[in-house]
C-alpha cells in the first residue's frame, strides 16, 4: 500500500526556515528518523516545501484560468513537507508516524492519506 504522509503546516513553518541550533537539531533527529524509513525498505520519496507565500493556486472555471499569489490563509490547512511511503498497511503507517519526531516546534499534525491504486479504480 503507498500513503503520501503530509507534514501539516504551522505559523512557524509559514515564516520560513530560520537555520538555528534548535531548528538544526530537529532536521537531524528528522533525518535519522527518515534514515530509519530508508533502512525499513518504506520511503519512495521525502522534501520540505517553501512557505506558500513562494508558491501560486491556479484555480478552474470551465475553460478560464486564474492565478492566484501565496501565501495562502489558514497555515494548518497547507502543506509543510511530505513523504511517500510503501507500508504493508494504514496501521504500519500510523505507526511509524508515532514514532516520527515532532516536524514542527510547538504543536503539530501529520496526516497520511493512501494513494489511489489501479486495483481500485478498476
Amino acid at each position: 500500500m503507498r500513503v503520501m504522509v503530509l507534514v501539516k503546516a504551522t505559523q512557524d513553518s509559514e515564516q520560513g526556515f530560520s537555520p538555528s541550533p534548535d531548528t538544526m537539531e530537529s532536521m537531524a533527529a528528522m533525518g535519522r528518523f527518515n534514515d530509519e524509513l530508508r533502512a525499513a525498505g518504506i520511503l519512495r520519496m521525502a522534501d520540505g516545501l517553501h512557505p506558500s507565500s513562494a508558491g501560486k493556486r491556479v484555480a478552474f472555471d470551465g475553460p478560464d484560468r486564474h492565478v492566484i499569489d501565496g501565501p495562502f490563509a489558514q497555515p494548518n490547512e497547507l502543506v509543510a513537507g511530505f513523504w511517500l511511503w510503501e507500508v504493508r498497511d494504514m496501521d504500519e503507517a500510523v505507526a511509524w508516524v508515532k514514532r516520527c519526531p515532532n516536524p514542527m516546534p510547538g504543536p503539530s499534525e501529520i496526516e497520511i492519506r493512501p494513494l489511489y491504486e489501479m486495483s481500485d479504480i478498476a
